[in-house]
């Protein structure tokens, strides 16, 4: 006979789920917090920025660890419409601002999400 309440008592998420979750909510928060940031510095700044990203971005997507690559093609994307947002081209500048704050808010909603499902964790192993 299955026990519902003793299969409840020991299933838990795991430590490392636990812990990916943890810094993917992190990760969420900042990065929308970094994107935020990229499209609204002054031009010059905001291409600094974006170079710099991208630099960063293209050494994670060099790497050998494939756990990197994900994250190197969003930052280099990143760092690439925050360079457009700033230039004064008529189509791509509107258009490279909205896809930042969307991102923006992506991240910010996968990092609400991913630490909601992190304190739920936390809380079952009470």
């Amino acid at each position: 006979m299955y026990d519902k309440e003793h299969h409840k008592a020991y299933s838990y998420t795991s430590t490392n789920a636990l812990a990916k979750e943890g810094i993917a909510a992190v990760g969420g928060i900042v990065g929308g917090a970094g994107l935020l940031l990229m499209g609204s510095l002054p031009p010059v700044a905001g291409i600094l920025l974006g170079v710099l990203a991208g630099i960063f971005g293209i050494g994670a997507l060099l790497s050998k660890d494939p756990e990197e690559k994900k994250p190197g093609a969003i930052i280099t994307v990143a760092g690439c419409l925050a360079i457009v947002s700033r230039l004064s081209i008529p189509v791509l500048k509107p258009l490279a601002g909205a896809f930042l704050g969307l991102g923006a808010l992506g991240f910010f909603a996968m990092g609400i999400w991913k630490g909601i499902k992190f304190f739920k964790g936390l809380k079952q192993r009470r």
